[in-house]
């Protein structure tokens, strides 16, 4: 390994920056910005074996106001227990991606509440949505979204760095990751040198960087052909099972989703198990 990472320019550098909640400031934080539970969690409020990775209680997000106004979805509830793999189908402009948006922290609900064993993350600011991101979410994207003048291992560092993880540590981990996902020989290779099967791979590997606990796929094969949608999501559900986490997938296919513990269907702004 070390030889892999010297051959990439890669000198031991450390980041002087703290991880938020960390050092010697993480008493003085703002009250949106509470320290969030990593993995493994505590001070639950009921058993730890029992406890939801993801409870939602009456989620609502409506856009605009008024006469203009377009409502998502109202009142919607979910639970997502430790290591289940959850499929949600439903047709373009049900409400998928939001839902899984809102679930990252990215968006926030017009009511209701998102928690993560038992953490209201729905009432973080955003300095606090952001550090529960790059702690506990990997999120894997129907476009990869990988940088272009950065190299697959570059991008798979990206997360570790923001972190403030050291470039030496941040590299190794990265290799690793993309030893995982089938492509360590192609580390050196800019995004635009791979195929998109490929670039969704590293996209998968990026999003497990962080060790995350909870990994969400927004229609992670939805430009990908039917062979290598396939394998890439073969290996999602693999490398999900070997890191026994736990996983929220959106698709239009039902047999990708068919394979997941739970199927469920979201329509006309509501759940249903299929």
């Amino acid at each position: 390994m070390p030889g892999k990472l010297a051959s990439f320019g890669i000198a031991p550098r450390e980041h002087a920056s703290q991880t938020p909640g960390r050092g010697p400031g993480a008493a003085r934080r703002s009250p949106g910005s509470l320290p969030i539970p990593l993995h493994p969690p505590c001070a639950l409020n009921y058993p730890l074996e029992t406890a939801p990775v993801i409870r939602v209680e009456s989620l609502t997000k409506v856009y605009g106001s008024g006469e203009t106004a377009l409502q998502i979805f109202r009142d919607l509830n979910l639970e997502v227990q430790p290591t289940e793999q959850v499929a949600i189908i439903g047709e373009s402009g049900a409400g998928k991606s939001t839902l899984l948006h809102l679930l990252a922290g990215l968006d926030s609900p017009s009511s209701g509440a998102i928690y993560y064993r038992g953490t209201n993350i729905s009432a973080l600011n955003e300095s606090g949505r952001a550090t529960f991101r790059n702690r506990e979410i990997g999120y894997v994207w129907q476009q990869h979204h990988l940088l272009g003048e950065f190299t697959a291992l570059e991008n798979v560092m990206m997360p570790l760095l923001i972190r403030g993880v050291s470039r030496a540590k941040a590299a190794e981990s990265a290799l690793s990751r993309l030893d995982e996902v089938g492509l360590a020989a192609r580390a050196d290779h800019r995004a635009g040198e791979l195929s998109g099967g490929e670039q969704q791979r590293v996209a998968l590997a990026r999003a497990l960087a962080s060790e995350p606990s909870l990994l969400l796929a927004d229609e992670p094969t939805g430009n990908l052909d039917e062979r290598t949608g396939t394998a890439v999501f073969d290996l999602i559900s693999n490398l999900r099972r070997k890191r026994n986490l736990t996983a929220i997938l959106v698709t239009h296919n039902y047999q990708f989703a068919r394979v997941s513990d739970r199927v469920l269907k979201l329509e006309a702004g509501a759940l249903q198990t299929v």
